[in-house]
């Protein structure tokens, strides 16, 4: 235990070049940098700290020297420098000093003549005069003085510099980083996640567990002729836990924890990433068993092609997949991956004897999210929440949102004054994280206001008349941060994984609803739209180019998704013929959907102005609030 301590202080302290080992070295630079100002302030600048001398012109060292005011006389380098007789007051001491004075000699060879006459024959009225023979410094004191320390001085102030912005986070990062070692080591005490910590992520801990008893029981696998995966890549959307499942492995398992981001390999210099790359593999080796965790390995593990755009990226790659290759499975140390790209991958790095296998860590079911939920109430004060609402409104969130919306709750409980935490906290929470937070201080017009009003009980009003259709949890016109000045949220019974034609028509149908009211009510349109047809437009095409939906084109795939953790952007695979085809068919789709909403916000206009009203004087009504006003008879 103390070993590995140790080994976190000397792999986190600062390498460098010049400063060594520990911080006693930057009381050492401290001093060294002091100590060579003194003496470059003595060898260059020697008249420096003197009494100040005031420069003059030769005539008036003559007079002077005439009227008997000179004192003594001293000749150096071609300058007269003579005292007066008179003592001036030194503004800085305070005391009383003899002025100095300096002017160019001139050739005049009366000059010893006047000054040994100037004055009386006594000998105390003579003036003193001497002349100082110069001394030329040595070759070796030359370089000394005029390039060696300033060389020194100038490198051991720029390290400095450079080491000081590095820990700022600023340019120098990778100026001076020769032999710094940035990855970090846990000893196992310092590890205290566990499987318990990890919820909404059974087959991605399932999976895990089989590394983790391994190391516990080697001699069970090695009986049978099993090894231990070399390494596994966790792979998922941001927010999803690879990061906290990598450290509950090690806590687990009880074993060193190596943990570095993929960036760090990347250097200025070629040849430092691989440098770097050799080191985590020798320490890990060193302190097997171990888990060694490189988050974002798509940083350094891009696949490689014909055109070299990063020489050092690319060495890296090579230096981690022979490291790979080269060390003992037996030893126990295990290499987790994460990231949220696995498509851009080398085909090399995921062969088998590297990464063995790939752990998915998708999106939470309704399921999994109760239990994310459980776990991060169980940090706050909370009184009776009902978990089954707030895992079913946050239908999409991953483990990492979910966490966020448990403390924003717990924050606006502070806010309102209480010392607990209520469902309502959690459903604001969950608005406040989805559509931002409330514009209490927008100012809206009246006419402003019904219009949106009307718009929103148009999606809920088509919603509601539809079968297959999530019922209405919510209405409010209250402006939200993002933009939204109303929104209708809607929210399933249960967990939905398949999606029929017609659910996704009913869908486009309701997102129609709130201009379809618009048209009908108020016999004008508004930019209120803007969302719900840009929402309408992607279903609309995802039912021809990706769901097979279409009667023309059937089961052949138009479209291809990119990145399908990281936004899901998508990119026809048609030619432009066909893509004009099949604009022409999502508009038809649109339209159908449109005429629709249209016909039920007309055979149900009674209904849509009660609730209108209702919702103008409230703002925010609940599902149930707007069903038992649109199940009242019409008078």
């Amino acid at each position: 235990m103390e070993e590995q301590k140790k080994t976190q202080t000397d792999n986190t302290e600062n390498n460098g070049i010049f400063f060594g080992q520990n911080n006693k070295n930057y009381w050492w630079s401290f001093f060294g940098t002091l100590f060579l100002l003194l003496l470059f302030n003595w060898f260059i600048f020697p008249g420096l700290g003197r009494k100040s001398i005031i420069e003059t012109d030769y005539g008036t060292f003559l007079n002077m020297v005439d009227e008997g005011l000179v004192k003594e006389v001293s000749i150096n380098k071609g300058y007269v420098y003579f005292s007066s007789e008179t003592e001036t007051v030194n503004s800085r001491t305070g005391k009383k000093e003899v002025q100095i004075y300096q002017t160019g000699q001139m050739d005049d060879p009366e000059l010893v003549n006047r000054l040994v006459y100037a004055r009386g024959q006594g000998e105390g009225d003579k003036i003193t005069f001497s002349r100082v023979i110069p001394k030329e410094n040595s070759p070796l004191m030359n370089i000394l003085m005029y390039w060696i320390l300033p060389g020194l001085l100038l490198y051991f102030g720029a390290t400095y510099m450079m080491k000081n912005l590095a820990k700022r986070g600023g340019m120098g990062g990778n100026f001076m980083s020769f032999g710094e070692k940035k990855e970090k080591i846990y000893a196992e005490d310092e590890i205290k996640t566990t499987f318990a910590d990890v919820a909404g992520q059974d087959e991605a801990k399932e999976s895990l567990m089989e590394i983790v008893d391994f190391l516990h029981n080697p001699d069970k696998y090695a009986s049978i002729g099993a090894t231990l995966p070399k390494g596994a890549l966790l792979v998922g959307p941001p927010g999803t836990g690879k990061t906290l499942i990598a450290r509950a492995v090690a806590g687990e398992a009880k074993v060193p924890f190596f943990a570095i981001s993929g960036s760090e390999f990347v250097q200025m210099f070629v040849g430092m990433g691989a440098a770097k790359v050799r080191d985590l593999f020798k320490q890990a080796s060193e302190k097997a068993p171990c888990i060694v965790f490189i988050d974002e390995i798509d940083a350094i593990g891009k696949k490689r092609d014909g055109m070299v755009s990063n020489d050092e990226r690319e060495q890296t790659l090579n230096q981690l997949l022979t490291e790979m290759d080269g060390f003992d499975g037996r030893k126990g140390v295990v290499i987790l991956g994460a990231t949220n790209r696995p498509e851009s991958l080398d085909k090399a790095l995921l062969r088998p004897g590297r990464f063995d296998r790939q752990v998915r860590m998708e999106l939470p079911d309704l399921a999994g999210r109760k239990a994310i939920l459980e776990v991060h109430l169980k940090k706050v004060h909370h009184e009776e929440v009902d978990v089954n609402l707030i895992a079913r409104a946050t239908a999409g969130s991953s483990g990492a949102e979910i966490a966020n919306i448990v403390n924003e709750s717990a924050l606006r409980a502070v806010k309102m004054g209480r010392n607990s935490v209520t469902t309502a906290d959690l459903e604001e929470s969950i608005e406040t994280v989805i559509a931002g937070a409330q514009r209490k201080g927008k100012v809206i017009s009246d006419e402003e206001k019904r219009a949106i009003a009307y718009h929103e009980i148009g999606h809920a009003l088509v919603a509601a008349k539809q079968t297959h259709s999530a019922p209405v949890h919510k209405i409010t016109i209250i402006p939200r941060t993002s933009g939204a000045l109303g929104y209708t949220m809607q929210v399933d019974s249960e967990e939905q994984n398949l999606l029929s034609k017609e659910d996704i028509l009913n869908r486009i149908t309701t997102l129609t609803g709130g201009r379809a009211a618009e048209e009908v009510i108020l016999t004008r349109v508004t930019t209120g739209a803007s969302n719900d047809i840009e929402q309408a437009t992607k279903l609309a095409r995802a039912m021809i180019t990706r769901f097979g939906m279409s009667d023309t084109y059937g089961m052949m795939a138009l479209e291809t998704v990119n990145n399908p953790y990281l936004g899901s952007d998508t990119s026809l695979a048609c030619s432009a013929e066909t893509a004009a085809k099949i604009d022409e068919e999502v508009r038809q789709i649109i339209a159908a959907q449109h005429d629709k909403a249209r016909n039920i916000i007309r055979e149900n206009e009674p209904a849509m102005h009660r609730l209108t009203e209702f919702l103008l004087t409230k703002e925010t009504i609940t599902g149930e609030e707007f069903m038992r006003i649109l199940q009242q008879p019409t008078e």
